[in-house]
């Protein structure tokens, strides 16, 4: 095994054990509160993300927070909020919102599947280049996400020559879980910018 692969594998590694803790909560929310989340619109969904990744670079920006929620739930909640959004796209308006525990379990479990997928066909295409990225590119690449969805919605979905919604919601993912990652690595504190 190279050095390249290994690098790969520990990510591989990585990833679901921060996957597997965003899934907990997912899990423990819907016994909590049912599927009320099937509710949520595109815009709601990308709106909910957004509160929680302002927050994050308010934390990052002013280094106090008031609530007891750290960078590293909320991070939690963006994964799980942009996979509800990839569960929400397989579902027709009509389907029941209700949704009994292990039919949401095994929803959750193929969109992340797939948003996987994504991150392992680009971490095979630009190495393991997240790994040197700071907590602040993470968001500012998560809100920058967020505001394309925002032009894709206003522009009835449509795009000439970009990605759609599904895949900016993929890649949200994929930097929450790759600052996960990080945070774990480098401990919470914001890294200090050199100016």
């Amino acid at each position: 095994m190279n050095g390249d692969e290994i690098r790969l594998d520990q990510t591989e590694n990585q990833y679901l054990e921060a996957l597997e803790s965003c899934r907990r909560i997912f899990l423990d929310k819907t016994r909590d509160y049912g599927t009320a989340w099937r509710v949520l619109r595109p815009i709601s969904i990308a709106d909910q993300i957004f509160i929680k990744a302002r927050r994050i670079r308010n934390i990052q920006e002013l280094v106090s927070s008031r609530i007891p929620e750290t960078p590293q739930d909320e991070l939690r909640g963006i994964v799980n909020y942009g996979i509800i959004a990839r569960i929400q796209e397989t579902l027709n308006p009509g389907d029941p919102l209700d949704l009994d525990p292990e039919k949401a379990a095994a929803l959750y479990d193929q969109a992340a599947a797939s948003i996987r997928c994504l991150m392992e066909d680009k971490n095979h295409d630009y190495g393991a280049a997240w790994k040197e990225m700071s907590q602040q590119s993470f968001i500012d690449l998560i809100l920058m996400k967020l505001i394309r969805i925002r032009q894709i919605l206003s522009n009835g979905g449509k795009t000439i020559a970009s990605e759609g919604i599904s895949s900016n919601f993929g890649d949200i993912v994929n930097y929450a879980l790759f600052a996960l990652i990080r945070l774990r690595e480098t401990g919470p504190r914001p890294q200090s910018i050199s100016r």
